[in-house]
């Protein structure tokens, strides 16, 4: 039986994208599924050749190899990789060397590395390892970043209905990488709207993964370019591809969780493009 398996996707223009009907649009920018037991499940997006998936172990050991489109005998020859664990306790093992990871903790993998495996520590409840991955040209130390290392920003207030904590495990302040950025953003309470006001950062691309949503609750993910926005409903544990000239945006039905990632030549976090919210359409 295959234990990685990936999906394609090619590039949009937005004059595009906004012809496109709802599955189109869901076809084009939606992973549904990120996270299937006893695999790998990886996306490749065109936009910054971007990777993003999930890898499930039950029954045993998952190794990430290459997957064709990388053209290289191993998957981290000219990458960089991020993980972030959002279930049981689990293992990864990058050439020989083990980091246990709990729930909501992180690793970075340098460019270079030959094998790297996941492993649940509890079958019963088993590791949910998220992966992000970008094109790197060095190569720097693994490393883990734990719930306790990450660099945290509070962020809205109660009265926006977007009161958030946001956890930023692979970034310039935590950890040295090429041009990738991971990290976690948390809602408190009675807080459903993220990342509001809305941007862009035309010098990077993005993936959304939403997470903590509960049972019969959804998030309404908002994009497109500002003027002309469009949007995509989606359930607990998918991701959606935020292409450079989109806001990525949502509001959930009740509070929530998202991870996120970027690439692209720009390192500085605060590069983006505001719009203001009374101009959005």
């Amino acid at each position: 039986m295959t234990k990685i398996t990936y999906d394609e996707r090619y590039e949009a223009h937005p004059e595009d994208v906004k012809t496109y009907g709802t599955q189109k649009l869901r076809d084009h920018f939606l992973i549904d599924k990120v996270f299937v037991e006893n695999k790998i499940t990886l996306t490749y997006t065109h936009y910054d050749r971007y990777v993003a998936g999930g890898a499930v172990p039950v029954n045993g050991v998952l190794n990430l190899e290459a997957i064709e489109p990388l053209k290289a005998e191993h998957f981290c020859n000219r990458r960089e990789v991020g993980v972030i664990n959002i279930g049981g306790e689990g293992t990864v093992t990058v050439d020989g060397t083990a980091y246990v990871l709990n729930k909501k903790e992180a690793i970075y993998i340098g460019m270079g590395a030959i094998t790297v495996t996941f492993e649940s520590s509890d079958v019963s409840n088993p590791a949910l390892f998220y992966i992000n991955s970008a094109p790197a040209h060095h190569s720097f130390p693994t490393k883990k970043i734990g719930r306790e290392d990450a660099n945290v920003l509070q962020l809205g207030s109660k009265e926006d209905a977007n009161e958030r904590e946001l956890f930023q495990y692979i970034v310039s302040a935590t950890v040295e990488t090429c041009q990738l950025q991971m990290g976690i953003t948390e809602l408190k309470p009675g807080s459903v709207w993220n990342t509001m006001p809305a941007h862009t950062h035309n010098r990077r691309m993005e993936v959304y993964m939403y997470t903590d949503v509960a049972e019969g609750q959804a998030v309404c993910h908002f994009m497109g370019p500002g003027h002309e926005t469009r949007h995509i409903w989606m359930s607990n544990n998918q991701a959606v591809i935020s292409p450079p000239w989109s806001i990525h945006s949502g509001a959930g039905t009740s509070n929530y969780s998202f991870l996120w990632g970027m690439a692209g030549e720009n390192l500085d976090f605060t590069d983006m493009d505001g719009i203001p919210k009374n101009e959005l359409r």
